[in-house]
Order: C-alpha cells, then sequence, then structure tokens
C-alpha cells in the first residue's frame, strides 16, 4: 500500500501555527510517503518520482535486517532503520514480536517503509501526534523513535501483567500451558532486548548530528527519546531475567514433587515386598485356616502372619526415620 499526506495548516495562535496532517492523492514537495507490503509498482513509483536508491526502499522489507543509518552520496538519501514492536495472535496466544522500519529522508521528503501496516504511525495519521509538521522531517523522525519507544513501554507493561496472571495460575496448580506461555514471554522479551539495544545505537549515531542535522529543539526532543530507549531496554532486561529465574525455580519445583512420588513409591514398595518374601517362603509349608489340619496346626500360620505385620511396621518405621516415607 501507498499513503500519501502532508501537512495543512487549520489554525493560528499568537505562538505557533497548528497544522492537520491530511491525505492527498499525489506526492508533492514537503509530504509523507508511507509505504507497507508495497507492491513491485509502488516500489518503482517511489524510486522514479523521490529519486530514491532501490536498495533503501527494499532493505526495511527484510524481516532479519538490522537497525542502522545509511547514506547515499548521490542522491543525498539518509536511510534510517529500526527495530519496531507488533503482536500478533496464534490460536490462543498474543505473540510479541519486532519487524523492521525505513524513515528515508530527501531533500525535499520523508518515507517511511514497513513489511506490515503498524499502528504506530497511525497515531501521527490521525493527528495524535502534538506538534507534528511533515516539512520538519528530522523532527518529524525523531518524533517517530519517541512512539516506538513508547510503544515498548506499553507492551512490556502488558507482557509484565500478563506474566503475574501466569504466575497466579502456577501457584495454583502446576501446568505445561502456563509454562509454555511463559516461554513465549521470555522468546519475545529477548526480542525486544536485542532491538532496543540495536536501537540505541541508531540513536547514538544520531546525537553526534554528522549524518542528520539537528537543531537544538531536536537535540532536546532526542535526548528524551534515548532516556526512553535505555529505560525500556532496562524493563525489558528484567522481565527477562525474573521470567528465567522463576521458570528455573519452577522446574526445580516440578522436579522435587516428582522425587517426592518416587519416594513414596519406592518406600511402599520395600514395605509390601519383605511380607511377600516371607509369605512366598513359608506359604506352602503350613496350613491355612480353611484346611482341616489348621486346627491342629495354627501356630505357623499365626506366627508367619504376626511376622508379616511386624516387618511392614518396622520397615515403615525405619523409612519414616530416615525421611524416605
Amino acid at each position: 500500500m501507498l499513503d500519501i499526506y502532508t501537512s495543512r495548516e487549520v489554525s493560528k495562535t499568537a505562538s505557533r501555527l497548528i497544522y492537520r496532517t491530511t491525505e492527498s492523492e499525489e506526492i508533492t514537495l514537503d509530504c509523507w510517503v508511507n509505504l507497507y507490503s508495497p507492491t513491485e509498482a509502488e516500489i518503482a513509483r517511489i524510486e522514479t518520482e523521490l529519486n530514491i536508491p532501490q536498495e533503501f526502499l527494499r532493505y526495511p522489507l527484510d524481516e532479519e535486517e538490522r537497525p542502522r543509518i545509511d547514506y547515499d552520496d548521490d542522491t543525498d538519501t539518509v536511510l534510517v532503520i529500526v527495530d519496531i514492536p507488533y503482536t500478533r495472535r496464534e490460536n490462543e496466544s498474543v505473540i510479541y514480536e519486532t519487524t523492521p522500519l525505513g524513515i528515508i529522508l530527501t531533500d525535499k521528503n520523508i518515507v517511511t517503509v514497513s513489511l506490515r501496516q503498524t499502528s504506530i504511525l497511525d497515531h501521527f495519521i490521525e493527528n495524535r501526534i502534538k506538534d507534528l509538521f511533515i516539512p520538519y522531517r528530522t523532527r518529524f523522525t525523531i518524533q517517530i523513535l519517541y512512539a516506538v519507544a513508547r510503544e515498548y513501554l506499553r507492551l512490556l507493561r502488558f507482557i509484565d501483567k500478563t506474566l503475574e496472571v501466569a504466575e497466579n495460575e502456577l501457584e495454583k496448580a502446576v501446568s505445561n500451558k502456563e509454562l509454555y506461555k511463559r516461554l513465549e514471554l521470555s522468546k519475545s522479551l529477548v526480542y525486544f532486548a536485542s532491538s532496543l539495544k540495536s536501537n540505541e545505537a541508531v540513536l547514538e549515531k544520531l546525537m553526534r548530528g554528522r549524518i542528520i542535522k539537528l537543531y537544538e529543539e531536536d537535540e532536546d526532543l532526542l535526548e528524551d527519546v534515548v532516556i526512553e530507549y535505555k529505560q525500556a531496554h532496562e524493563m525489558a532486561d528484567i522481565y527477562a531475567n525474573i521470567v528465567s529465574t522463576t521458570t528455573d525455580a519452577y522446574a526445580s519445583i516440578i522436579s522435587n514433587n516428582m522425587n517426592d512420588i518416587m519416594k513414596v513409591l519406592a518406600a511402599a514398595t520395600i514395605v509390601l515386598t519383605i511380607p511377600d518374601l516371607i509369605g512366598c517362603f513359608f506359604g506352602q509349608n503350613f496350613p491355612m485356616p480353611w484346611d482341616p489340619e489348621f486346627i491342629s496346626q495354627p501356630f505357623p500360620f499365626i506366627s508367619i502372619l504376626t511376622s508379616c505385620v511386624l516387618s511392614v511396621v518396622l520397615t515403615a518405621y525405619i523409612l519414616k526415620k530416615k525421611s524416605i516415607l
């Protein structure tokens, strides 16, 4: 899809002008072109009309592309690639992953390229971002980075709540379903932490102001963005460590419960084996209560029965003393 947006003045105050983002049919100067899941024809159109290197348009469409900044001397075009978070549903689970977002700055336009539509850019389209003015391309780029950081923080808080619910369920009963949920969240946190670390490297390059010229207000905003990313990175690392530690604890609990069950079964087997051996050894050598000879010879049966009962009691007592039973 290819969408084109421009900033239109809607009102004026004593201190500043207020603009709204409006959709446009044609590519003009100082417009914003938003490409997501683009076709070959749309890529060719942007490449031709805005004189953008084709590889700059294709790099963000690669799922494995890492965050970085690139510059083309021939066209004086800057490419900024960052990882942005997104969610998808798989059966009844919510999967958290990251995908590249490319921000291309030309002399007169700004282009965003992504493999899928993202709700982060919807905030800009729906005029929910304060002081948005598309011709200020550097400011616009930093505002996008800021929105990405806020989305990371929002999803991390949601993951934290999900972990609390899963932990409460595991306290009631350890189930594979809850353990698998924690495993998926652990993977998501690893993805988030890795992407945030790479995004921070991009921000450090932007802070130097060598590739993209920064104005004083832009520097202040960029510093705020860096703080947000560092906070998100720390949160992702902390949550990942918590998940790893608690998962290991639950694994130990499961193993310990299994050991307790095996101990009880082994002790029960030992307790019941001894009287069985006694009965097998003497069972065919004395009359049973239903035999005619039992009245004249009751002592062997009584002695064996007494031995079996005493052996069970004695074995159980010994196992109890050794904390096996």
